[in-house]
């Protein structure tokens, strides 16, 4: 294959109108682009090493151990402690104050000194201080149902049923995991030029993947300290059956509208990868075989994928049946045809479910590593750097960019209820976003600035009275309630896909669309709503162990190996 045969594409990207409707962006799966993913090539094709320098957990599971990774110019090390933490403390919310586990990612490799100072610090979580040594604070729980079930199989010598795993998937998971500056950890900006933290999120990836290691250890360490000589380890391949859990709320859903750029920047390095895809003319039968293993893997991945949630379950039984027309239509002969691929995705948006299609343009971009996995160094941003506002610009182009790329929210009758039914804000009692009703709760003067189209709404009203030739510098000056619905206007104009297309204070809207859209850039899977503001999800499910980096395969480490897939 020869790149410069697709660069530039030939097939155009996809217009932000389609591909920034909330339906669509929570039907987003995880792809080679996705943060995990990266994060594992790169410590695989650049030899990292694993050390566990320290594992002093007693009987009681309480203690320390620290997990370093040893890369080419650097070392970053997860400092993890270990509580005894009764039943009833457990809490998976922001504001719990005990946890089964805490960690922080040292920069390089710890003393004493420093164990003993993030012993002080780290288990109070947002009570306690780090300093720049730290890039990631977390913590995270033990799961009720799992961790104690597999610690005493392991004791008798016995391996946990492969249902009870699939059932949970996890031993624990995180309930935070901070980065940029939380608590006094080291900002982004101070670590964005090193390589391996080029990609976004990439230091709290490592945490999470490190967190792993340390739950599944531990559950060994436990049943070997019950169970002595007749205790086991969970067998390779079933132990790599355990990701990392989360529950992510409503606390995350903001993030895609509060930082435009960068979610242009993912959006827009998904959509490269589809159109190089796209514009390939034929495919070799390497290329071919590849992605019938992969639709295969994928559709074992689906069947791994239950909800008791009937909107996603409902999703799932159709996403499966989305799968059996795919897998049909490919014997067809349309992977012989001319430009397949793109004929492949025409023929998907006609016949396929939003997830269907989503899930046909990750695995389509699959087999093309060579030619995609330039593209997560351009997913970050400076968004510094777009912050300013154009005040030279004239109010005549500031309505054409309105009428161009808000045109859905021009299109609206907001003075219905139902237009603006909800709003987002803060609550100070769990310190997390909420999303309340504008009608029936006294929310005003307490709302975040989370409702773009209505604000480029309101906007636009004031602009289409001003003189064309006047400067947004002028307009602002007489209408400084506008500041922030213009400076994301702005911003529209330089980057395509910086914003949601759809009304995000509507009274259908469905913020587990958004947590979905980011999640899937993280790499998560199966995720599993349980109502429309949270979602459970699975991370580094099926991955390998950091010990394992050199031996495993890593085509599509996230859909579980098939019989016929050598791992």
């Amino acid at each position: 294959m020869k790149l410069e045969s697709v660069t530039p594409e030939s097939v155009a990207l996809r217009p932000a109108e389609t591909v920034m409707r909330l339906a669509r962006l929570g039907s987003f799966h995880q792809s080679r682009l996705s943060f995990m993913r990266v994060l594992l090539r790169r410590l695989k094709s650049e030899s990292w090493r694993f050390e566990r320098r320290a594992f002093e957990i007693n009987t009681q599971g309480v203690g320390h151990a620290v997990y370093t990774m040893h890369g080419p110019a650097r070392s970053y090390s997860l400092v993890a402690f270990a509580h005894d933490l009764p039943p009833e403390q457990r809490s998976d919310r922001v504001i719990a104050t005990a946890w089964d586990a805490t960690f922080a990612l040292f920069d390089g490799l710890p003393t004493e000194a420093d164990i003993a100072r993030l012993s002080l610090n780290v288990p109070l979580q947002e009570a306690g201080r780090v300093t720049s040594r730290e890039l990631t604070v977390s913590r995270a729980n033990r799961s009720v149902r799992l961790f104690e079930h597999v610690v005493n199989c392991l004791s008798r010598g016995l391996q946990p049923m492969a249902a009870d795993i699939e059932a949970v998937g996890y031993l624990m998971r995180t309930t935070a995991v901070y980065g940029s500056g939380k608590l006094g950890a080291a900002d982004r900006e101070g670590i964005a030029d090193r390589p391996e933290f080029a990609a976004p999120f990439q230091a709290e990836m490592l945490t999470v993947f490190l967190i792993r290691a340390f739950a599944l250890d531990l559950v060994e360490h436990l049943a070997h300290l019950r169970g002595g000589n007749k205790a086991v380890q969970i067998e390779p391949t079933l132990r790599r059956r355990f990701g990392i859990g989360n529950s992510t709320g409503l606390g995350m859903a903001p993030f895609l509208l509060n930082h435009p750029i960068l979610l242009n920047n993912w959006i827009n390095a998904r959509e490269i990868a589809l159109a190089r895809v796209r514009s390939l003319t034929a495919i070799s039968p390497a290329e071919a075989e590849a992605f019938r293993i992969m639709l295969r893997r994928g559709r074992s991945n689906v069947d791994d994928w239950h909800s008791e949630h009937p909107l996603q379950s409902g999703k799932i039984a159709v996403l499966k049946t989305d799968l059996d027309r795919l897998a049909a239509h490919i014997e067809t002969g349309v992977l012989e045809a001319t430009q397949p691929w793109d004929t492949l995705y025409l023929w998907s948006e006609k016949e396929l479910s939003l997830d269907g299609q989503e899930l046909l343009v990750a695995l389509m971009m699959e087999p093309y590593g060579a030619l995609i996995d330039d593209l997560p160094a351009q997913m970050s941003a400076d968004e510094g750097a777009g912050f300013g506002i154009d005040g030279a610009m004239t109010v005549a182009t500031l309505r054409t960019v309105v009428e161009s790329n808000y045109a859905w929210a021009l299109k609206i009758d907001w003075s219905t209820p139902e237009s603006q039914a909800r709003t987002w804000y803060v609550s100070a009692e769990k310190l997390e976003p909420r999303l309340g009703e504008r009608h029936s709760e006294p929310l005003d003067g307490y709302e975040q600035p989370l409702a773009p189209g209505r604000d480029a709404a309101l906007l636009y009203e004031d602009l289409v009275n001003d003189p064309a030739e006047a400067r947004v510098s002028d307009f602002l000056l007489r209408h400084p309630e506008h500041r922030h619905i213009l400076r994301r206007v702005q911003i529209t104009a330089r980057h395509a896909y910086a914003e949601i297309r759809d009304n995000t204070v509507s009274a259908d809207v469905m913020p587990i669309d958004l947590l979905r859209a980011k999640l899937s850039f993280f790499g998560a899977c199966h995720f599993d709503p349980r109502s429309d503001r949270w979602v459970r999800i699975n991370m580094f499910r099926n991955a390998p162990f950091p010990h394992e980096l050199a031996e495993m395969e890593f085509a599509g480490w996230t859909y579980p190996a098939l019989s016929e897939v050598p791992t």
